[in-house]
């Protein structure tokens, strides 16, 4: 039987790898519960974690279970919607997530209150709620706030953030790893509307964008007709005597049309009797919110808000429950959630959808399991809470507000950014297949310009390859010397994060957090013979030796580094430890132990021998013809030294020291190499 051979596959380290991962927990080929996975170099960062409007407990969250929360170095959160926050609490305080957690000031702001005002309103049981106010409370002390444009650093990631525009705080996150930028967009809006300004153009271009797909390829209706067609509904349904509820989230959209609705009550005085009901428990902390944030707003609403503040609605009335509520008579009614999945929106809908003077305008994106999802498909009746079934008469109109980019902005954005790869998320997937078609046709006849488009569904990662070069910056007194032709730089090559660095060794505590270390090295070698053996011995190996003492113990110093002390028929060696040093102690350590095993008496042992420095010189001029050539070798001849010029390298030769300077450092080795040889070959001769 022939005997299969086993192919060995050498993986990587993962910081070594050239493959950037990125992988949808959530919102991958789906609206809801946005979570992103992205791995390079060995770092783990997670984009959002949000919870799936159209389902519950558990069920709600991103697929968190595939991922080690002690794995991810880095958490960054985009906005405040349920959708790409609501789950936090749970990933903070019920997983082992040891990272770090960064959003916007505002963002955090809001945050806190948006999701304690979710945990009552949800009407599910406690055995099914993710996590408890209590829980809300103690996550915030895990997460902290980065202003925009300002760079951060979390182990060799570098990260800042753009406005998105969509909704107050909202941020696109550049992030950059080992010189590799990708752009988070999270939810954007490229449109400026009554009080939030758009989303930022970033002055970096990115590699990799990982944008929304929510409204594929659709084109939005232009801001003035689609308010004057809200407004005319609104009026169109209070006229008729009925009740108008527009679900709505307590913040975010719920600020964009109270801000249109008060205009419009103020320009019609025939609508001064008809109430306008703002049904949160948040609204008094939303307007501190959006007072406090003011400068993250708009310019309009910053000129504003010098004279009035813009917020101090005229024709809204707060309503904090249904105690308060006199429904009598016509009214407009905005209540949250913004899907009717629960709480006060989805109870206005069961008492007034039976009656046909009645309207509901949903205005924003709805996902798929909601009820706002459902009655958008004309049913003709609905299934309340408690399982009743009720015919449904009410009128429902349906006219996005929601700041999502349509196909024209994402199309623009993506042109002036020019990302090799585009990675789409946040979108029902034949919306978002749609998108993809279309932005690759739209560049297919580009010659100069190729746009990879990817669409990933959750759980299954997306591999791309990013290999660069490895760049090392000179730093300290290396970068002061001034650069000569053919210079080598010599130091300590340093790796920190994905940065490296040469320095001298000196500099190492300036630019780094480590530091040079000298390790003096003795070692005591048992030797019976006396001074003139040793010096004869050592005579041989390294030429000219240096008498440091003779009284009262014999102190020899050879290779100008190398010192042996004889003290009571011990020789102690000693030397400060470096890779030469190191092979010249090895050498007279052997030869300490060859004149112990093969003495010599003292009276055979020969004199010093000197050597003529004229003969010397003359070999020395030889050798060096013959290594250089006579004709590309000039030499420069004075009394105790020998200079010579090599390709226009000067080397300098002491006669005397046998010492070689020399610029070019490979030079320098090879011509003392072959001065040290011939001193040993001709030390022998007599004068």
């Amino acid at each position: 039987m022939a005997a299969k051979r086993k192919t060995e596959t050498t993986q990587l380290p993962a910081e070594e790898s050239d493959i950037l991962q990125i992988r949808p927990l959530g919102a991958g080929q789906e609206v809801g519960r946005s979570c992103h996975l992205l791995e390079f170099k060995g770092k783990k960062i997670l984009l959002d974690c949000g919870i799936h409007p159209g389902l519950t407990g558990m069920a709600s969250l991103p697929f968190l279970d595939i991922i080690d929360p002690e794995e991810i170095d880095l958490m960054l959160v985009s906005h405040f919607h349920l959708d790409h926050c609501g789950g936090l609490p749970y990933w903070l305080q019920k997983t082992a997530f040891k990272g770090r957690c960064f959003m916007t000031h505002a963002t955090k702001a809001i945050y806190r209150w948006l999701l304690s005002d979710y945990v009552k309103v949800s009407n599910i049981a406690s055995d099914d709620q993710l996590y408890t106010d209590s829980d809300i409370e103690k996550s915030m002390e895990k997460i902290e706030t980065i202003n925009f444009h300002q760079e951060t650093d979390v182990n060799g990631v570098r990260f800042w953030c753009y406005s998105a525009g969509h909704v107050l705080g909202a941020a696109m996150f550049m992030i950059e790893i080992a010189g590799v930028k990708i752009l988070y967009t999270g939810d954007y809006s490229r449109q400026e509307d009554r009080h939030l300004m758009c989303a930022e153009t970033p002055s970096v271009h990115p590699d990799i964008v990982i944008i929304e797909s929510t409204y594929g390829t659709h084109i939005h209706e232009n801001r003035d007709e689609r308010e004057h067609r809200f407004t005319s509904l609104v009026h169109d349904i209070v006229n008729r005597g009925g009740r108008c509820l527009i679900p709505a989230f307590a913040l975010g959209r719920a600020q964009e049309l109270l801000l249109i609705l008060d205009e419009y009550w103020s320009n019609h005085p025939e609508l001064h009797d008809i109430p306008i009901y703002y049904a949160s428990q948040l609204a008094k902390k939303c307007m501190s919110v959006y007072q406090t944030y003011i400068n993250a707003m708009n310019e309009k609403i910053r000129r504003q808000i010098t004279m009035s503040n813009p917020f101090v609605f005229k024709h809204i009335i707060n309503l904090k429950n249904m105690e308060q509520f006199d429904d009598i008579g016509p009214s407009v009614v905005l209540a949250s959630p913004g899907m009717m999945q629960s709480g006060l929106s989805r109870e206005l809908f069961e008492n007034w959808c039976t009656d046909k003077r009645n309207g509901c305008i949903i205005a924003g994106y709805c996902v798929e399991g909601t009820l706002a999802k459902h009655v958008l498909s004309e049913p003709n009746e609905i299934v309340t809470m408690g399982g009743q079934k009720l015919p449904l008469k009410c009128s429902v109109d349906y006219i996005s507000f929601s700041a999502h980019a349509d196909y024209k902005q994402t199309s623009e954005f993506l042109r002036e950014l020019k990302p090799a790869h585009v990675v789409l998320v946040h979108g029902e997937v034949n919306e978002m297949a749609r998108l993809k078609s279309a932005l690759m046709r739209e560049y297919e006849d580009d010659t100069e310009y190729k746009m990879e488009v990817h669409n990933p569904r959750n759980t299954v990662p997306i591999e791309l390859h990013f290999r660069g070069e490895k760049m090392a910056k000179v730093v300290g007194d290396l970068a002061s010397e001034p650069p000569t032709q053919g210079h080598k730089v010599s130091g300590i090559l340093v790796k920190r994060n994905f940065n490296y660095h040469i320095v001298a060794p000196k500099d190492l505590q300036s630019y780094t957090d480590l530091a040079m270390s000298t390790v003096a090295q003795r070692m005591s070698v048992s030797f019976s013979g006396g001074p003139a053996l040793l010096t004869y011995y050592l005579n041989q190996l390294a030429g000219d030796i240096e008498f440091v003492s003779s009284s009262p113990h014999t102190v020899i110093q050879a290779f100008a580094s190398v010192k042996v002390t004889l003290d009571s028929g011990v020789a102690y060696v000693e030397w400060t430890a470096n890779p030469v040093t190191d092979m010249y102690a090895d050498a007279v350590i052997a030869v300490l132990l060859k004149a112990e095993r093969d003495p010599i008496p003292v009276k055979n042992i020969p004199p010093p021998m000197k050597i003529d420095r004229a003969h010397f010189q003359e070999c020395l001029l030889e050798m060096l013809a013959e290594m250089f050539g006579s004709e590309s070798t000039s030499k420069l001849v004075q009394r105790d030294r020998v200079t010579v010029t090599v390709d226009d390298k000067v080397a300098v030769v002491n006669i005397d020291s046998l010492e070689v300077k020399c610029d070019d450092e490979s030079l320098q080795q090879m011509i003392h190499s072959a001065v040290t040889r011939l001193h040993q070959a001709i030390s022998p001769i007599k004068c």
